[in-house]
């Protein structure tokens, strides 16, 4: 039996632990952020989000709930909205036991600040080999243009609805994208495709991204063809959401021959096929669905098993065994 809190804190904890960027690095980090908490004058300490000392991820809060709720069966979907809320509140009704919504993307003042996150590309990109100042710079930017894009959003429509209703309410996003990243990275670096087409096949037997392809959805190849070669493959899953357009010359140049990306806008694909770069598209719910299940999987080990009741594009699929590519 576990509480909300519990529950948060477990997730968080495992997408430390499985965050691309090294597990050291992510707490250097929050020890750079008690630093910088500790420095703020008073006046601005008040105002200050005491959660960032220990989750490094703007974008996985409680949004609404007491610490303490316990919580035994629970409603996830890939994005909880004011419908999905209304129809927790009718289950309940009708004599479901539901005590808590779990939402994949963020919403209230995870949304408002998820853009946060995309600090991390910075990091990841220098990992495949982009200058860590060409990174960090091209990230920025990108930061700053995705911030402006939230900053007029209701923001706090979904969660206003969970307080109406009584309804204790939170949003896990990078930890469960850290987990699709870390689990297609270590699927990757363990099976070595040649071909775009053997990296899709590794894709379509995944049971999330299997079942895609059957619901009409499912991984394939945006850019290139079957018989290409991947070359070094760069799975970029995780960091808030579509890093700069800028970025595919730099990855050129370190050497990147294909991405597998959850989705591509069309400036993106453009910008990688001018660079000659090939892409696969693993699909961007069935990726939600494959972190969220393994991040499950991982937190049942911790606290024992969560009754799940599958809403707004999530399928619960258990796997007994670790997840790949841990650390």
């Amino acid at each position: 039996m576990a509480t909300l809190k519990e529950i948060y804190k477990q997730m968080v904890e495992v997408g430390i632990s499985f965050d691309p960027r090294g597990e050291g690095t992510v707490r250097n980090l929050l020890k750079r952020e008690l630093e910088k908490y500790k420095n703020l004058p008073e006046k601005e300490k008040s105002d200050y989000d005491l959660e960032k000392l220990e989750n490094p991820y703007a974008d996985t809060r409680i949004l609404n709930g007491n610490d303490a709720d316990v919580v035994k069966s629970v409603i996830v979907g890939i994005d909880i909205e004011s419908p999905e809320i209304m129809i927790a509140h009718s289950l309940r009704q009708s004599g479901r036991r539901i005590d808590a919504a779990i939402s994949h993307h963020p919403e209230g003042r995870a949304y408002a600040r998820f853009y946060e996150v995309m600090g991390m590309q910075a990091d990841i990109l220098n990992k495949v080999g982009v200058p860590i100042n060409v990174s960090e710079s091209l990230t920025l930017d990108r930061k700053a243009e995705v911030s402006r894009k939230v900053a007029p959003a209701n923001h706090q429509r979904a969660v206003d609805a969970a307080k109406l209703l009584n309804i204790p309410f939170l949003c896990i996003h990078t930890p469960a994208d850290n987990m699709v990243s870390s689990f297609l990275s270590g699927l990757v670096e363990e099976k070595m495709p040649e071909c775009l087409g053997d990296v899709l096949d590794l894709l379509v037997k995944i049971p999330e991204y299997e079942l895609a392809k059957k619901e009409g959805g499912g991984p394939f190849i945006l850019i290139g063809d079957k018989e290409a070669r991947a070359g070094k493959i760069f799975v970029d899953m995780t960091g808030g959401t579509e890093g700069s357009k800028d970025v595919f010359a730099s990855l050129q140049t370190s050497g990147v021959g294909t991405i597998i990306a959850m989705h591509m806008s069309e400036e993106h694909f453009k910008k990688a096929k001018e660079n000659h770069i090939n892409a696969i598209i693993a699909g961007h719910i069935s990726s939600d669905n494959l972190g969220l299940n393994l991040l499950f999987d991982e937190i049942e080990k911790k606290i024992g098993a969560i009754e799940t009741i599958d809403c707004s594009g999530f399928r619960r699929i258990n796997r007994p065994a670790p997840a790949v590519g841990q650390g």
